[in-house]
């Protein structure tokens, strides 16, 4: 009987009783793998982008490498290799899931320098790291040059489904006759625009007065498919992305999707009735989007595409990567 994997994952985003919306593909993923037979042990931080913060946790995270013998080490976000570095004790893999490639927005949509310094990290990570996982296709161009897997992150297809709109508005306590807009992301990040979603709702109720943009905030991750029940149309307007879980899981819902050119969403919508990529910068064709799923009413054919993101094939993916980061099978 082959011994069980024993691993570390650090990562500089996990759920917390402060924040519970944070990072829930990553827990999912820990638990799924969990299931699976995989002895893990969970190193959060959070580095508030200062570099104390960050010395601290490389003190403590090399500490806990020392007291526990190992198989490896998974890093989510390419910052968070760093504290697997200096020196690397086991083998690394590391999950690269979007700004950490992509780069930081400020509150004025400009890139800054803090991103840039991120990005190059990230790159210095993907150099280091025994095996690296992107989510998306979609930033191979901007690391180096070497092999990556491209694995997005799985959905709970059990709790991601179709389910009476009704119902879910009176959980919410929403009203019955509106249609609502559901925002895609955390409006305190600039990367997701919030304030361009703000403009698009103001200039879709010209036509459409009897409409209202929700927008989650600091609520546990189960109640998000209760959201998207209650919704008519999930609106994304980022600027950059990796593979957004929320377009996935309006996709399990059957929920329509108007979303920015970013990331994997082209490749995850198109062609489904109902849903449209909208150029990144075309505000003119994002309202008229929105316009044309809240006139159509209807649900989408959605969760059929997603065979291949059940959240266990997805898991099961990333333990492969695991097999060849140290070289047996497992």
């Amino acid at each position: 009987m082959k011994k069980p994997l024993n691993m570390l994952i650090i990562t500089s985003e996990y759920p917390t009783k402060e924040h519970p919306e944070a990072a829930p593909f990553i827990a999912r993923e820990v638990e799924v793998l969990r299931a699976a037979g995989v002895k893990i042990d969970v190193f959060p931080f959070r580095g508030h982008r200062r570099l104390f913060n960050y010395f601290i946790a490389w003190m403590r995270a090399h500490k806990k490498m020392r007291e526990k013998n190992y198989d490896l080490v998974h890093a989510h976000f390419g910052q968070s290799g760093l504290l697997a570095l200096f020196p690397k004790v086991y083998p690394l893999v590391v999950t690269f899931r979007g700004s950490d490639v992509e780069g930081i927005l400020n509150s004025k949509s400009q890139y800054t320098l803090q991103g840039k310094i991120l990005q190059l990290v990230s790159r210095y990570i993907a150099k280091r790291a025994d095996e690296c996982i992107l989510v998306s296709s979609s930033m191979l161009h901007k690391l180096p040059k070497r092999e990556y897997h491209i694995i997005p992150s799985g959905i709970d297809l059990d709790l991601f489904k179709l389910g009476s709109k009704d119902n879910a508005r009176k959980t919410l306590g929403l009203s019955l006759e509106k249609r609502y807009i559901l925002f895609g992301g955390n409006p305190e990040q600039p990367v997701k625009r919030y304030n361009l979603a703000l403009e698009v709702v103001r200039r879709v109720q010209e036509q459409i007065p009897d409409i209202e943009l929700i927008t989650p905030r600091n609520v546990l991750h189960s109640m998000i498919p209760i959201y998207m029940n209650a919704s008519d149309v999930l609106l994304m307007t980022s600027s950059h992305e990796g593979s957004p879980n929320m377009v996935k899981e309006a996709l399990a819902c059957d929920l329509p999707i108007v979303s920015t050119d970013v990331g994997d969403v082209r490749e995850r919508i198109s062609g489904i009735k109902g849903c449209f990529v909208s150029d990144t910068q075309d505000f003119e064709q994002i309202v008229q989007h929105v316009i044309l799923v809240l006139n159509q009413g209807t649900r989408i054919e959605g969760r059929r595409h997603l065979v291949d993101l059940d959240e266990k094939k997805s898991a099961s993916k990333v333990l492969s990567v695991y097999s060849k980061a140290i070289g047996q099978q497992l």
